[in-house]
């Protein structure tokens, strides 16, 4: 019974980049899919808490933010409520630094599949033309066949049409991995901006704007009572 190996061996030198190839894709999507399940399960509870305190305290908001500092949604909404009375402008800016931050991190083994899906379809052509040069010099055109021969000139064929297929399978494989994490990323870039505005909403209305009429209110200047004329006043 041919095992796997045998018929990974039967593909030649070229089989192992390929497989290394495989193997990092596999990697890869595994530890993105964790990463993406831990975030996902954990951030709408974060988000929901964070703006419902954040109506209340933002002493208490910033605590539960800190105390999701593993999530990248934690960070995000961390980031400007750490600051000491920001204006709307700071507070907006430090949200959208923080989430450039975590749009990178979000990003990671984005380069490495982009290379895998480039590079696997050449190996497994590399691998095809290896094949077909072993089966040629196999051959011994005009000189009649042997089984031996024969054997080889199969075996040839055999080594380019299992590189070709491994390579575009694995491929194939690095191209749905990377798919469903560009749109997961873009889902998530619509989630963290859908957050960001509702916070710097909530610290518009309840903080920032009320602080700012307060302060008007005390600088203003008491109203003046109206003078009579001196002519009226004789008058009276």
């Amino acid at each position: 019974m041919t095992t796997v190996f045998d018929f990974l061996a039967k593909g030649g030198p070229v089989m192992v980049p390929i497989v290394s190839c495989s193997v990092l894709t596999l990697a890869t999507g595994f530890e993105r899919a964790w990463f993406w399940t831990r975030l996902m399960q954990r951030e709408e509870r974060i988000v929901n808490a964070v703006l419902d305190a954040t109506r209340r305290d933002l002493t208490e908001a910033a605590n539960i933010a800190s105390h999701a500092r593993d999530t990248p949604i934690g960070r995000f909404l961390l980031a400007p409520l750490q600051l000491r009375n920001p204006s709307p402008e700071t507070f907006r800016l430090a949200l959208e630094n923080a989430g450039d931050k975590e749009f990178v991190k979000m990003r990671r083994g984005d380069k490495i599949l982009e290379t895998i899906v480039a590079i696997a379809p050449l190996l497994g052509l590399l691998g095809t033309v290896t094949g077909l040069i072993a089966t040629f010099e196999s051959l011994n055109i005009g000189g009649g066949g042997t089984g031996e021969q024969a054997t080889q000139a199969a075996s040839g064929i055999g080594e380019a049409l299992i590189t070709t297929a491994a390579g575009m399978v694995v491929a194939i494989l690095a191209l749905l991995v990377f798919r469903i994490m560009v749109t997961l990323q873009a889902q998530q870039m619509d989630y963290f901006s859908e957050a960001g505005n509702e916070l710097e909403l909530i610290y518009r209305q309840y903080w920032y704007e009320p602080a700012l009429l307060a302060s008007e209110s005390a600088h203003s200047p008491p109203p003046v009572a109206p003078q009579v004329p001196e002519a009226l006043a004789g008058d009276r």
